[in-house]
């Protein structure tokens, strides 16, 4: 199918809440946070997108933040690219992991990230930052500078104070010998 076949058919079935859009030879479309789960079950039944590919956010500041889901027909090699947009004061999207089990890995990292939360998630915690980590690090607002840095609880380098030899610097494998500064 075409994009234009394919904008055809979602806008068939929902009408003027959609949004369709031409991008680069793919169709992009946008649905209310409220048709999230139908849209998605649409483009798999209706539209044969059973691949799922992926799942994020982005923050698009005083909007809120954008989910983005790009799925795939591997019978009859079409794209599509929903996107949906939930509130930054309340961030929640009811979880698509009954519709794609792919979506459950994305779900938990969005989750993390940003701080969108997937109303009936299976297991919606932390995935990729280390316990104790506070806040969303893909939020515009994040600032990494705002973190304090702990002292290291020791010497700095081996070697240093104590009176102890320093330890030899060696270059990095492949550097030929004689090549950057020499201390």
């Amino acid at each position: 199918m075409t994009t234009t076949e394919l904008a055809v058919e979602f806008i068939h079935r929902f009408g003027a809440e959609i949004e369709t859009e031409d991008t680069f030879g793919q169709l992009s479309v946008d649905v209310p946070a409220g048709l999230w789960l139908e849209a998605l079950e649409f483009a798999r039944d209706g539209l044969g997108c059973e691949f799922f590919d992926w799942l994020t956010g982005v923050d698009e500041l005083d909007e809120g933040f954008r989910i983005v889901v790009h799925v795939y027909s591997l019978e009859r090699r079409h794209h599509v690219l929903l996107r949906t947009l939930v509130s930054r004061e309340e961030p929640v999207l009811p979880s698509a992991v009954g519709v794609y089990r792919g979506a459950n890995w994305h779900e938990r990292e969005t989750f993390e990230m940003f701080g969108v939360v997937f109303e009936g998630h299976p297991d919606l915690k932390p995935l990729l930052l280390p316990d104790g980590f506070e806040g969303h690090p893909l939020r515009k607002d994040f600032v990494l500078a705002a973190r304090v840095a702990k002292a290291w609880p020791g010497a700095k380098e081996p070697g240093e104070g104590g009176g102890a030899p320093s330890r030899r610097k060696n270059l990095p494998p492949g550097v030929p010998t004689g090549w950057g500064p020499h201390a």
